[in-house]
């Protein structure tokens, strides 16, 4: 039996966009506007190694292979179907060359060295998931890497992310908190403290 498939059509960061979704997905009937503020703060420069964490249909990843390069972007969700639309979603759109992994957090995800980790964590129901992204993306990134992360919930995201990393900028977009997080030591901020 085929899954119902949804399309979106958007322009984001002047890149234009056809997307195959399904329900079930992540926001399956437009581009999240949380998705949208996090893109907003993100600084895309050819030759980046970038890992769109917790994928969906693909719009992180697709947009930072337009302005990268396909070929040092990452693409992975725990769930196999979000990663099977996100890898059409990039063939459709020219950036065939990314890189897609099923993976729970970043277990799945052979490459490190990212300039740039961007995710919108689940963050509904516990912090759970977002401690592993942060940590775990914390030791993907290279010294001078950023990770980005979205939420609507700020003084949880705020604490960890300055225990990790050491500091953190946080920009209010459209009712969201972008958290922005710059890894300047090999160690987290908090060890040994």
């Amino acid at each position: 039996m085929n899954t119902p498939k949804n399309l979106i059509h958007a322009t984001v960061l002047g890149v234009p966009l056809a997307l195959e979704t399904a329900p079930g997905l992540f926001s399956p009937s437009h581009v999240d506007r949380g998705t949208l503020a996090m893109l907003s703060v993100a600084d895309f420069q050819p030759g980046q190694r970038v890992l769109d964490l917790g994928c969906g249909c693909g719009v992180v990843g697709i947009v930072a292979a337009k302005k990268c390069g396909a070929e040092g972007v990452w693409m992975a969700d725990i769930d196999p179907a979000a990663v099977a639309i996100a890898r059409r979603n990039a063939e459709a759109n020219g950036v065939g060359g990314v890189h897609g992994a099923v993976s729970d957090g970043l277990a799945g995800v052979d490459a490190a060295g990212f300039d740039l980790i961007l995710t919108n964590p689940p963050y509904q129901t516990d912090f759970r998931v977002a401690k592993i992204f942060i940590e775990k993306g914390f030791n993907r990134l290279k010294l001078g890497g950023r990770m980005l992360l979205v939420v609507k919930r700020r003084e949880w995201y705020k604490n960890k992310l300055i225990a990790i990393f050491g500091g953190v900028k946080i920009h209010e977009i459209d009712g969201y908190f972008v958290f922005e997080a710059e890894k300047r030591s090999a160690q987290y901020a908090g060890k040994g403290k």
